[in-house]
This record gives C-alpha cells, structure tokens and sequence, in this order.
C-alpha cells in the first residue's frame, strides 16, 4: 500500500473517532503509519467505554471534545461537513489554521491511490458483500485493506474485537463507499459494484445519476440483474460482469432448484456463464439476500482475477458481521434474540423474511436512527413492517436517535405505529427503550424470535444481550 501512503499527511484528528464511518478510517491511517488522535461525544458521555479503552491501548491519543487535542496546523482535522464551527475542535483548527477533509475524502485519496481498487456501492447489503469481497481476497493471499462499517468477524481477536478495517500490504483496496450523502462521487474505482437502488436517503432520480455516474467511471462494473433499475445502468456500461439469482441472461446465477436453506446455512449450485460450470456454494447464513451478496462478491472477485471456484470455497469459511443478522443467542425458555443493522425498507425487508422464512413468531423492535430518515421514508418502512410481517408478530418501536441538534421532529415513531396499524400490521409505541424491553420480556415466550433493529447506536447490542438475560 506504498501509493495510499504517499498522499498521507503525519498527523490527523478525527472528530467522533469511535463512529462506524471514522473508527475504520482511523485504523487504516494509523496503520499506514500516520499519527492518529480523536475526540468522541460518546466517550464524554462515558458510553461503550470499552471501544475508547481498547482505541486508547493501541496508540491511539484520545481527548475530550472541547479542541484540546490539536495543537498545531500541521494536523489535519477528519470531520464531517455537518459539524457546526461553533464545535470545539472546528473552532480551534480554524484558529490554528488545520487543513480539514472529510471521512470521504480522505478515504477516497486513499482508495484511489491503489492500484486495485474494489468499491461496493447499493442502497442495502454494502458491509456484508465488502466483508465477503475482503475475504475472498484475503484466502487469495493478496493481503487486503478493507474499509467497512461494521465489525468483520473474520478479521477479529483478541487484539482487535473492532475489526471494521483491515490494513493490508498488497495493493488492492477494498470499500463501501456511501451514496446517502453523495460521496460515491469521489471514488475512481477499478471494479464497481451495484448491488441494489432503493429508496433510502435520496430520491430515486438522484440515486440513478450518482450510481450510473460511479459505473461508468470503473474500468469493470459488477451489477445485480434482479434488480431492474441496476439493470437499466448496466446497459451503459463499458465493461460489465453480471450477477442475479433468477435473471438468466447474468454472468453468474444459481441453477433453479438448487438452493437449500436452514436456520442458520444456505447451500445452492453456483453457475458460471461463461463456460456453463457449476460450482458448489455454502454460505454458513441464512437469507436469500445474502445469498445475492455471496453472488455479487464472487463476481467482484473474479473480476479482480480471482479463479470463481476459491472465491466460492472461501465463502464456506465466512464468519459474517457484528449486526448483521447476528444471532446473540437462544434463553432457557428458547426465546433466541438477533442484532441487526436493518434501518431502511429494504434492508428492513431483508431482515424480516429472513425471520418468517423460519418457524415462530417475531417480535420485531425497531429503533429509528433519526427523525430525518423517519419522514424521508416512514411510509415506506411502515409498508414493510405491515407486509413482512403477519398477524401473530409484532412490531415494537421506541422514539428515534436524538443526540441534540436542530432537525425538524414533526415525524416521529408515533406516527410510523399508526401507519403500520393502518395498514393491517400490529405495532406498538413506547417512548423509551427502557420501556420496549419491559414489554418484549412481557411478550416473550418459546420458539420467538426477537430481532432488535436500528442503526448509528452502539448500545443496540447492549440491548440486546440485556434483553436474552430478560427473557
């Protein structure tokens, strides 16, 4: 990684060290040899104090959020464009004349910098499929840097249990990349992957130019041939290799008939196009979707010149990721509650046929992860809820993420319960989180399953493990 290193500067600040988009970044960085300290609200709070310690243990010089830890312009401040000047550390780097990137920026000086650059891109699905790209490439033994936004149990121990990144020596970059706040724009990838357009954070018009833009400037577009405006972008393409479980006309498919799903496996015959080969496929997962995700990082892989047959082999040894689908365990009573990541319809969706794919009931609780998703797709996540799940289940949502600010809260839980209710679902609204779980061990009895949902808090999991001693 000799290129990523040579547009690093020695210093940087990331402001909210410990999120899911700068914890991985600041890893990189530091592991490409650049100095690295932050500030974190959630460390000040005295929240999931055991990831600050761990950050603290490894070099990394931690400070409160109140500008004392820069101390010279040579230090480059890594913050989001949204934070206001009137924040501590904006205000001192300002005074002290630091350059400032963004996560994305930064990222993207570095991910263009290799000479075998791997984006993932897609409205849901982005974490899993990078996961399994990294793998692959890792059983390939070309040593990966991976950039994520979720732990990759593939890649943790002892010595590091906040495996979101992976900090490789072979030249090839492997990352998410982030179409909600329009930085898909900076990536120049060598493959690009599309894996899906939905509705999430932006219209469908502005996804269909942000994602055929990112297509067309790779040298090789992977794309998903389920998915029909995917499709449409393809079209457009100079070099494409295609994936879909039922779209015939797709590089690699599935032969029809072939897929065995359990709780906790999926098996299927994985068939090549160009030279009419089967191969046979083990995903240690549930869920059609990640069945999708499998088919999209294999055809990543290989565009990137790994031989189809060891991407597929080193998919059976894929551990997954922290919250996605994450089982946390089954109580004595067999009450099993799941962790998981699943805050947009789609991704939502996924989660939930998932579940009714299997016998038992659901309880499904939901927290928000802001106001400002809430009203850009409320309707839409209710519809999901709704359709998903049937009239034994039950939908449980708690007030959305607020962490202070001045968005607008006109649209909160209240109002996606009664559209759910609405619509012929069952739903109920409890303000705190505190209260949800008191009425999930009420509900709670053998053979459910309780999936606790949400994005951009920490203590999900906290919850949920809580929640199994509950139960």
């Amino acid at each position: 990684m000799n290129e990523s290193k040579s547009v690093l500067a020695p210093s940087y600040f990331f402001c909210g060290i410990g999120g899911s988009g700068m914890l991985p970044l600041a890893q990189i960085v530091k592991g490409l040899g650049a100095e690295v300290g932050g500030s974190d609200r959630s460390r000040d709070q005295g929240r999931t104090s055991e990831k600050f310690d761990w950050l603290e243990s490894h070099g990394f010089q931690l400070f409160p959020q109140d500008g004392s830890g820069l101390h010279s312009g040579e230090q480059v401040l890594v913050a989001s464009a949204a934070i206001e000047d009137t924040v501590p550390e904006i205000a001192r780097a300002k005074a002290l004349g630091c350059p400032r990137v963004t996560r994305a920026e930064l990222l993207s000086r570095l991910f263009n910098a290799a000479p075998v650059s791997l984006a993932i891109g897609g409205t849901s699905g982005k974490s899993t499929t990078t996961a399994m790209l990294g793998w692959i490439i890792e059983c390939a033994g070309r040593k990966p840097t991976i950039m994520n936004g979720a732990v990759m149990k593939n890649f943790t121990g002892p010595a590091n249990p906040f495996a979101s990144a992976a900090v490789g020596k072979g030249g090839v970059f492997v990352s998410e990349v982030d179409e909600s706040d329009g930085s898909i724009a900076l990536y120049n990838p060598t493959v690009a992957v599309l894996l899906n357009v939905s509705l999430d954070h932006k219209s469908m018009e502005e996804l269909r130019q942000l994602f055929g833009d990112f297509l067309r400037r790779a040298q090789t577009a992977v794309v998903n041939l389920d998915d029909d405006d995917a499709e449409f972008l393809a079209e457009k393409c100079k070099s494409v290799i295609s994936f879909a479980i039922d779209n015939p006309r797709a590089t690699f498919g599935i032969e029809p008939g072939t897929i065995v799903e359990s709780e906790d496996e999926t098996d299927a015959l994985l068939v090549d196009r160009r030279t009419d080969t089967g191969h046979s496929l083990r995903l240690p997962m549930p869920g059609r979707h990640n069945l999708e995700n499998a088919l999209a990082a294999i055809a990543a892989a290989v565009a990137a010149g790994v031989n189809v047959h060891d991407a597929a082999m080193a998919l059976a040894s894929f551990k997954g990721l922290a919250r996605r689908f994450d089982v946390i365990g089954t109580s004595e009573n067999g009450v099993t509650v799941i962790d998981d990541f699943g805050h947009n319809p789609e991704k939502a969706r996924a989660t939930l046929r998932t579940l009714k794919s299997q016998e038992g009931r659901v309880i499904a609780f939901f927290q928000p992860h802001g106001y400002g998703p809430l009203k850009q797709m409320g309707r839409e996540l209710a519809q999901t809820f709704a359709q998903e799940l049937g009239p034994d289940d039950i939908t449980i949502m708690c007030a959305p993420v607020y962490f202070g600010g001045t968005v607008d809260r006109s649209v909160g839980s209240e109002r996606i319960v009664e559209l759910i209710n609405d619509a012929g679902g069952n739903a109920e609204y409890h303000e705190t989180r505190e209260e949800c779980g008191d009425r999930i061990a009420e509900l709670a009895k053998s053979g459910d399953r309780v999936a606790v949902m949400g994005a951009r808090d920490d203590t999900l999991t906290v919850f949920a493990q809580g929640l199994l001693k509950r139960v």
